[in-house]
């Protein structure tokens, strides 16, 4: 079995990238993200109070998180036996996802699900602290960033595809918060592991990205 991670910032790719390179050595796409989404989702849908970690506590430990797939091989988040899959991208989840992920107790759950799944099959992990906190022996590290506008561009678009009303002002200031309290949280900060292989993919199409992880991957 191997364990491939793929750090970054939001919107630098790491999910389209790690999603194709899953399907292309034909493993499992573990998308972390997407577990503290869903859990924020719950917690929004009970009136949990975000700043009482026992009560956030308690929550997480009454849910059970899967990965399914649709007939187009599309990963499905499912909460407590529930498809969630798109409404864990809604921006009202988005904004309260930091609540969750920076809860040490909710954290240490969350990680060893992750490693849970990590130790039973090979897995493509993408998320803030997989390659420094999660899997610090994976077999191979990167760490995907971008340039600020260009992410900010690229969540634009995600949204407007799916349909959401988006203010282009307002979100690249929601982006650059998010950067901050990745940054500087105290449990699982963003932060690039000094054996990663860093790729900037501003200038460069989810394609290349791959290829070039890809070649990686194979040669080293």
């Amino acid at each position: 079995m191997r364990v491939i991670t793929i750090d970054g910032p939001a919107g630098a790719g790491k999910s389209t990238v790690a999603r194709e390179i899953a399907q292309r050595l034909g493993i499992f796409f573990l998308d972390t993200g997407a577990m503290y989404r869903a859990l924020t989702l719950k917690v929004l849908r009970q009136g949990v109070d975000l700043e009482d970690e026992g009560q956030l506590v308690e929550a997480v430990q009454e849910t059970k998180i899967d990965f399914g797939r649709y007939p187009d091989g599309k990963v499905k988040v499912l909460l407590d036996a529930q498809d969630v899959t798109e409404e864990i991208r809604t921006m009202e989840v988005t904004n309260k996802t930091f609540y969750i992920a920076r809860a040490p107790r909710v954290r240490a759950i969350v990680v060893k699900w992750q490693r849970d799944i990590g130790s039973k099959r090979s897995v493509v992990a993408e998320g803030r602290d997989v390659g420094t906190v999660v899997f610090p022996k994976a077999t191979h590290k990167f760490y995907l960033d971008a340039d600020p506008e260009e992410r900010s561009r690229r969540r634009i678009k995600e949204l407007r595809e799916k349909g959401q009303a988006v203010d282009a002002g307002n979100l690249k200031k929601e982006l650059e918060e998010r950067d901050h309290k990745d940054l500087t949280r105290r449990v699982g900060p963003l932060k690039r592991a000094e054996d990663a292989v860093v790729i900037d993919s501003t200038h460069l199409c989810a394609d290349e990205v791959v290829e070039a992880m890809l070649r990686h991957i194979k040669y080293g």
